[in-house]
């Protein structure tokens, strides 16, 4: 196992993250925590970033793919960060609110180490709005369980935050 996948010691961002109001409430809230950080995984061998590993069950893809039906899933890093940069130009203008997991960026393991300090620099960015899970599957079976044979996908964002409180209820699972 390379060093990519080796657990780390310091503790994942997600274990100190305000997840969705719907979530906290929820009584599967624990077990949601505990898929987060049971699996902590550094994006790439210089990085700074812990994120969870999640392996996907058929329930997770299924909320994905419902996410996608209702038009709240965006694919691809450049697309999500343009989405997010939107956003945010828009939440300037707001009242400072608690700031809560409102994105939730699902990754391939087949990335450049590139492609994962791009992704890790924009996590930062928008921390913590978005949480960022590494899916342990390449991008050719991520498109393929999204998008049909032949897609390739390397990131999706779950966009809303209904959406995303159904993809990490399949976590307690």
């Amino acid at each position: 196992m390379d060093s990519r996948h080796e657990a780390l010691a310091s503790p994942l961002p997600t274990a100190r993250m305000r997840l969705p109001r719907q979530i906290e409430a929820d009584a599967s809230h624990a077990g949601i925590r505990a898929a987060l950080t049971a699996r902590p995984h550094r994006l790439w061998a210089g990085g700074t970033l812990s994120v969870p590993l999640l392996t996907p069950s058929d329930a997770l893809v299924q909320a994905l793919l419902a996410a996608a039906r209702a038009g709240q899933l965006c694919r691809g890093l450049e697309a999500a960060v343009a989405a997010l940069a939107t956003e945010t130009r828009g939440l300037a203008t707001l009242a400072p609110q608690g700031a809560r997991v409102s994105r939730l960026w699902l990754f391939s393991r087949d990335g450049t180490e590139r492609f994962y300090r791009q992704v890790e620099r924009a996590l930062g960015r928008y921390a913590p709005r978005v949480l960022g899970c590494q899916l342990d599957v390449d991008s050719a079976r991520l498109g393929a369980l999204l998008y049909g044979r032949a897609a390739v996908v390397k990131l999706v964002m779950v966009e809303h935050k209904d959406a995303v409180t159904a993809v990490l209820r399949t976590l307690a699972a």
